[in-house]
């Protein structure tokens, strides 16, 4: 075809036809690209937001849990023995290890255990098999703080953790018990009451930007529902602090294994005083044997020896099951039941109810069980609240054992404390029933647990089990034991000048635990009561293995009586003999003490608590010599306290506040000298 037969042909047809159909193609192409675009957005924005919003949260932020702030634990005046303190806490994004396409977590690893005094292998390993968060070392000191951050390595954040702290230290650490680096109770009160005293914890998301630095923690850290409750203690601070000066002394001294103390008051029922031996820093429990951690005063059940002689000489009374004047015939020592033979420490021939108790005669014990007969023995045991646990609400709290006798010498034993097992604590609550006019209440350590809005979630009260024995049989009983201190009996190293003490040793025999029956290993303890007229302490002591000798009477009744000697005049418990003024100046020189006071308990770390209120002028001692403080108008115990911190004995006359004394306000006596004070109730 031509040149001109082909112009003719294309004029024949309409060009813009064939650019319309161009560009509806051309625009349906993008109309479909679009419809692609948008139902993928449509897929992505819906369907996959939950996924991607997670990764690009994932990028920016990082949630770490932040435990909460425990309560606080105190004793019955207020102090603190358990607190929360906010430290740092150190973590790490490991995927920020890198410089490029090279890693150089190692090395990383390396420099942070360097600084924070780590096991370099065990932190490498720890952050190769995290991704993306790792705790590089939780509850830091703040000099490691500053280490970690001068090394400028990226993906590091810090966080603040509550850290459990214990102001008093060594300080009734069993009982308190501990927590580990989670904050989760793991021994003693803090684990019985780990729920009440643990907040609500809290996930707190720091936001970060492209190099891993923290840039905000959204959330806060000090929020009220983050805060547990708070416990409040039946313990006092200076007698329990007494006590375990005076129980580790006294293991010390004899060289024991270990040592229990309790102190009660009988008619409440209410813990002063739960002491162990060894003793153990919970602030740093790493360097503490796990023997030291166990409460075993309130935990542990033991064979308690000859002081469980008061329960059986309690029931035949109560029973009319023996008579006051009656005698029993020890045999001259030794006695042969069967095939076994029991012995006395001494011979002896007829003795009555109250001189077998004077001289421990366990021949003389096991003749009145004899009498009772296995049901009532037995009977008297559980009325006394042994073969129960006393509700502490401690986890593993001991109940003892009390087997029924089937055989004659099953019965003799039990009679003299062996054969049956009872914990410090169920002890010290069978006295407290005879101190209380045969009225046992039930033991508690835990006054009250609080919120932090101030809801008292738990509260004990003194609560009375049973009455016992009669009034009369109490008064009577502890008028026997009062012989046991005296001059021929088997505690006169528990006697006291100022007050009358009733009261019981114990010496029994370990069990083998390798082989059949006892070994020659002993468990020695005291028990008493004070004053004995009106008595308001249940104090006991016990060594486990003594070396220097095995009698309570000898190894564990100087502690009862050290313990004694503050915890009355303390609590404002007036002497049971009258008191003669003591002289500013002796004939033969100053007075002075027979035996040193136990000093009160050191002030907390943490804050000093000062007391001016004695404070009238700076010369109070000079040349040795201490300036008597007015004490008058003063309660009982602050007089007590003001003067045992200036070393001088207070002996008190009433009760009430302070309305003479002697020597006068003023005067100057050498350090150890008696101060008289006369008290008396004022409207």
């Amino acid at each position: 075809m031509s040149p001109v037969d082909f112009k003719r042909a294309s004029a024949g047809k309409d060009p813009s036809r064939w650019m319309r159909l161009r560009v509806a193609l051309l625009g349906g192409l993008f109309l479909c690209g679009l419809g692609a675009v948008f139902a993928r957005a449509v897929y992505l924005q819906v369907g996959q937001r939950d996924r991607l919003r997670s990764m690009a949260q994932d990028q920016y932020v990082r949630a770490v849990e932040i435990p909460s702030k425990r309560g606080d634990i105190f004793d019955r005046n207020g102090v603190a023995l358990a607190q929360s303190v906010d430290v740092d806490s150190i973590w790490i994004d490991p995927s920020m290890l890198t410089d490029g396409t090279k890693s150089f977590l190692p090395k990383a690893a390396r420099q942070l255990a360097k600084a924070l005094h780590l096991d370099a292998a065990d932190l490498t390993e720890k952050l190769s098999r995290a991704k993306r968060f790792a705790w590089v070392k939780r509850q830091v000191r703040p000099d490691e703080v500053a280490a970690v951050k001068a090394l400028g390595l990226p993906g590091l954040g810090f966080t603040k953790e509550p850290k459990r702290f214990y102001p008093q230290r060594e300080l009734a650490a069993q009982v308190v018990g501990m927590v580990g680096t989670d904050g989760k109770g793991l021994e003693g009160l803090e684990l019985a009451f780990d729920d009440e005293l643990s907040g609500q914890s809290e996930k707190l998301a720091s936001l970060r930007d492209a190099r891993g630095r923290k840039l905000l923690v959204q959330g806060d850290g000090d929020s009220t529902e983050r805060v547990g409750a708070s416990v409040t203690l039946t313990l006092d601070r200076q007698i329990q602090y007494v006590t375990e000066k005076a129980l580790t002394h006294a293991v010390e001294e004899t060289r024991a294994l270990s040592g229990m103390a309790v102190v009660l008051d009988p008619h409440t029922g209410a813990l002063l005083a739960l002491a162990n031996a060894p003793r153990f820093n919970p602030n740093n429990p790493a360097h503490s044997a796990q023997f030291a951690v166990r409460d075993r005063a309130a935990l542990d059940a033991y064979e308690p020896g000859s002081t469980f002689k008061a329960f059986v000489v309690a029931g035949a009374l109560e029973d009319h099951a023996i008579r006051l004047d009656q005698t029993f015939d020890t045999e001259g020592g030794a006695w042969r039941i069967g095939r076994r033979t029991i012995h006395d420490s001494h011979k002896h021939g007829d003795l009555t109810a109250q001189q077998i108790l004077q001289v421990s005669s366990n021949i003389g014990a096991a003749k009145i069980a004899n009498v009772l007969g296995r049901d009532r023995l037995v009977k008297w045991f559980h009325a006394f609240g042994f073969g129960e646990k006393t509700g502490l609400s401690l986890p593993g709290e001991g109940k003892g054992s009390i087997p029924y006798p089937k055989s004659d010498i099953r019965l003799a034993t039990q009679a003299f404390g062996q054969g049956l097992t009872a914990t410090a604590v169920q002890l010290a609550a069978g006295y407290g029933a005879i101190a209380n006019g045969g009225v046992l209440m039930r033991p508690y350590l835990v006054d009250q647990v609080k919120d932090p809005d101030g809801v008292v979630l738990l509260k004990n009260a003194p609560t009375e089990v049973r009455q016992v024995i009669s009034a009369q049989t109490s008064r009577r009983l502890i008028s026997m034991l009062e012989t046991v201190v005296e001059k021929e009996g088997t505690a006169v190293r528990a006697h006291m000048d100022d007050y009358r003490v009733a009261g019981k040793t114990g010496t029994a025999q370990k069990v083998d635990p390798l082989g059949h029956g006892y070994s020659d290993k002993l468990i020695a303890s005291f028990i008493g009561m004070v004053p004995a007229e009106s008595p308001r302490l249940v104090i006991l002591v016990v060594l486990d293995e003594p070396k220097t000798d095995h009698y309570g009477g000898t190894v564990a009744a100087p502690a009862f009586k050290q313990i004694a000697t503050f915890a009355l005049p303390y609590l404002g418990v007036t002497p049971s003999k009258p008191i003669a003024p003591a002289p500013l100046v002796a004939a033969k020189g100053p007075l002075r003490l027979k035996a040193k006071l136990p000093e009160p308990a050191p002030e907390p770390e943490v804050a000093a608590i000062t007391d001016d209120s004695g404070a009238e002028e700076n010369d109070e001692v000079a040349d040795g010599r201490v300036k008597v403080p007015n004490l008058s108008g003063t309660v009982g115990r602050e007089a007590v306290t003001r003067l045992l911190s200036m070393a001088l004995e207070p002996r008190l006359l009433g009760s009430g506040r302070v309305i003479s004394q002697t020597p006068a306000a003023g005067a100057r006596v050498e350090k150890g000298a008696k101060v008289t004070l006369e008290l008396a109730a004022q409207p």
